[in-house]
């Protein structure tokens, strides 16, 4: 077999260390070499792996393409003459999954619950979620066992017999077998960058230990996502209530809040916020945390805590990585505790404000108070006509399906009376990554906004834009200075030939950006109002490496 230094030429290109090429890229590498000798292919050809877009001022990088969404104002800093106008999520009535109400065999016979996980694999759906059941009714339920679901369009599903959990006399349901079944959430990551394929799928699990007093984490690893062997007892030496587990750069993440034992300013309680842990191999988790999105706490220390009036962050943030940055929801929990009753039974409600991250813990709202969705714009409608309020609860759930990013979240009817209670999986979408836009303040002819400075791969990059009426648009090309590239900017500025999309390509007349290779450079993209009617829109820049060698780049 031939020698080839491609995987060693594409880390040098790539100007990164050798363990992040590794971590990152090796396995799709190593996919790529084995096709070509299954194949017969020249290796070298075989090893073309997509570059990082490295952005160093703010610390980010994304592998072959970069997401620049126009919430994002780490990656688009610096604009003029325009505003955000940021889009409304459209619900979709029905519930995708509902109570098997009077089915005391169900372990959801009494709500469904998306502290959950969607994954779409191989054409297939698959979903994760708690479920809730009558122990004593009308008195005393039980929450868990954690649930599987599938489907084939991600909006009908089907509950799987697994025979793995034992329910009123019956394995005849989709409860998946895990150590101490009372749960509240369950969040899972396929990696496919793990080696072992015994450690496919992780999980990170809401789960209450044996001294009762506070809900924590377990930990477990699954080569198919149904058969789970579970992992060290309690590996966070915390009560934390988790709404996401995510991996991003390298890192594993929960995004929880603290359940009970959180502090404010001066060693005082603190209403519900969100923080984060790590860990490196998913085995041993810092115990230390860190704030990922906090509310302000009352100016009277005497004023704060879970069971205090305000508004407080629910379970903290669940977001969706992309590479080089993270756009999830935080919960918005209105607290409206009544006498002697700490949660606000019949009185709390919860709605969604959204929030962008460009390291994973620190988030921040793209709008700040703005809320994004809602609970009464996707409402339960109670089978028995309670009177409620609705609480939207987010969980690893966003995703893009062809041109569409699909919401998958949990809504429940907070009731007076335990006895109402009831929860269902509901579904929310958006045109692909338009979260929103900048667009044109009311009476400006013309905006600009620049992008943060990126590397440009030794192979060369694409341009493309996410927007409307995008053929007015142009983009400029300057050094990290701001100074402009004549070829490239003014009169020769690029600009596309599509009105509206999703990936509309620039293009440069004169040149293109595979001349500027390694330099690091900045984008300044204009909207232009030509007529007293256009209204253009900008949702996202993609900056997309090439794996073609320079001189076979078209």
């Amino acid at each position: 077999m031939p020698e080839c230094s491609c995987a060693s030429d594409a880390i040098a290109r790539a100007n990164v260390p050798t363990r992040l090429f590794i971590w990152k890229v090796a396995p799709s590498m190593l996919k790529a070499l084995l096709f070509a000798a299954i194949c017969g292919l020249p290796l070298c050809a075989a090893a073309q792996t997509p570059e990082a877009i490295k952005f160093p001022t703010i610390g980010s990088q994304a592998i072959g393409r970069a997401t620049l969404l126009a919430i994002d104002d780490y990656s688009l800093p610096l604009r003029k003459n325009l505003c955000y106008y940021m889009t409304k999520p459209t619900v979709r009535e029905e519930p995708l999954l509902t109570p098997r109400r009077g089915d005391t065999s169900a372990p959801d016979h009494v709500a469904c619950h998306f502290y959950g996980t969607v994954l779409q694999e191989e054409g297939k759906f698959r979903m994760w979620y708690y479920a809730v059941g009558w122990i004593k009714e009308p008195t005393d339920f039980q929450e868990g066992p954690i649930c599987y679901a599938e489907s084939d369009d991600g909006i009908h599903w089907t509950r799987p017999n697994l025979g793995q959990v034992e329910i009123n006399g019956s394995r005849n349901n989709n409860a998946i077998d895990l150590p101490r079944q009372k749960t509240q959430g369950t969040f899972i990551v396929r990696d496919d960058d793990d080696p072992d394929p015994q450690r496919r799928y992780k999980m990170v699990y809401e789960n209450r230990p044996k001294h009762d007093k506070y809900m924590s984490v377990r930990m477990a690893t699954s080569p198919d996502g149904i058969k789970w062997t579970a992992g060290t007892d309690y590996p966070i030496d915390d009560g934390l209530e988790p709404c996401a587990f995510y991996k991003h750069d390298g890192f594993y993440f929960i995004n929880a809040q603290f359940a009970p034992n959180g502090f404010s300013e001066g060693g005082h309680k603190a209403g519900r916020q969100g923080f984060v842990w790590l860990s490196t191999n998913f085995k041993d988790w810092l115990q230390e945390s860190g704030e990922s999105f906090t509310l302000p706490e009352p100016k009277d220390p005497m004023e704060r805590g879970l069971d205090k009036p305000g508004d407080q962050v629910h379970l903290g943030c669940a977001p969706v990585s992309m590479g080089n940055v993270l756009v999830g929801f935080y919960a918005i929990w209105h607290a409206h505790p009544n006498p002697g009753d700490w949660f606000g039974d019949g009185t709390t409600s919860g709605d969604w404000g959204l929030v962008v991250s460009n390291d994973g813990q620190h988030f921040r709202e793209a709008v700040k108070g703005h809320v994004y969705l809602h609970g009464s714009e996707s409402g339960v409608k109670h089978p028995d006509g309670v009177d409620h309020q609705m609480i939207l609860a987010q969980g690893n759930g966003i995703i893009n399906v062809g041109d569409e990013t699909r919401i998958y979240h949990g809504r429940w009817a907070n009731t007076k009376e335990w006895k109402d209670y009831y929860g269902e999986i509901a579904l929310a979408t958006l045109p692909r990554d338009r979260w929103g836009a900048l667009g044109l303040i009311p009476g400006a002819q013309a905006g600009t906004v620049w992008t943060a400075p990126f590397i440009v791969p030794a192979n060369g990059c694409r341009v493309t834009i996410n927007g409307e009426q995008v053929d007015d648009m142009q983009v400029e090309v300057a050094d990290e200075r701001f100074a402009f590239n004549p070829a490239l900017s003014g009169a020769n500025a690029g600009t596309s030939n599509k009105t509206d999309g999703l990936d509309c390509p620039v293009a440069w007349a004169s040149g293109d950006l595979k001349s500027l290779a390694g330099k690091t450079i900045r984008l300044r993209v204009h909207l232009n109002r030509k007529e007293a009617t256009d209204e253009p829109r900008l949702f996202a820049v993609y900056i997309e490496s090439s794996t073609e060698p320079l001189a076979q780049a078209k």
